[in-house]
């Protein structure tokens, strides 16, 4: 079995992967670690643990301790040059979040082709992965939720109010949940215009249902990409160790 962690920014989440599925999956605010690590009690001793941690050093101790009471050495991943099939167009490939990294190899993972991964969070990415697997760069911009929350907080008349997304908005809350709508699908929609032909726009995090539907370009909503991608590491990191 493979416990496979994923630490976001807002969110932790988390499965466990054995004979080619997912077992079970949850996901909790990293704030509710604990709630986590009730789950994983039972199953850490007897599986392989991997984790991709964005969310900071005191998160991370806080896992090296759980860990470490049950005499589990978990895999604590980090951006290479080259790993499951990827090569890392980064000047210095360890300077590349660790998140962005497991989800270009989920994509490479399940498309083997030329793909934008878009991860859709408290910050959304766009990666631009071409058909021989190279990452060749990519954008970061504020997620859709921290669009929205920074003009209700720098502003004096914008609310953080939920909104609808419609093509004539006639209220303050829908002209701000279709602007940042807009602004979100016109990013990634402008990065994909440099991809190669054939490639897919993969969408995965938390706000990716409600950014799918506004692109105009092929698309593939992925559940839980960056898991993906730690699960095909370890499973390299065993095929590795056993020759």
């Amino acid at each position: 079995m493979i416990l496979a962690i994923d630490c976001g920014n807002s969110r932790l989440k988390w499965g466990l992967h054995e004979n080619g599925g997912w077992h079970r999956i949850g996901a909790v605010p990293v704030t509710e670690l604990a709630r986590a690590q009730k789950n994983w009690a039972r199953i850490a001793a007897t599986s392989k643990v991997v984790i991709a941690n964005v969310a900071g050093p005191s998160v991370r101790r806080r896992l090296e301790t759980f860990f470490a009471r049950r005499s589990v050495v978990p895999v604590w991943v980090v951006a290479k040059r080259r790993e499951c099939g990827v090569t890392n167009g980064y000047g210095k490939p360890e300077q590349l979040g660790v998140d962005r990294w497991a989800a270009l190899i989920g994509a490479w993972s399940i498309l083997r082709g030329p793909c934008l991964v878009v991860t859709a969070g408290t910050a959304t990415t766009a990666d631009v992965l071409r058909s021989d697997g190279t990452f060749t760069g990519g954008a970061i911009l504020p997620g859709l939720e921290l669009m929205k929350r920074s003009l209700a907080d720098c502003t004096a008349g914008l609310p953080l109010a939920k909104g609808r997304f419609t093509n004539e908005p006639r209220n303050t809350a829908d002209a701000i949940e279709t602007g940042c709508l807009l602004a979100q699908a016109g990013a990634i929609e402008r990065a994909f215009a440099t991809m190669e032909q054939g490639a897919v726009c993969v969408l995965a995090g938390g706000a990716a249902s409600r950014i799918a539907p506004h692109l105009g370009v092929p698309r593939k909503l992925v559940d839980n990409l960056v898991l993906e991608g730690l699960v095909r590491i370890a499973e390299e990191g065993k095929q590795s160790a056993n020759p």
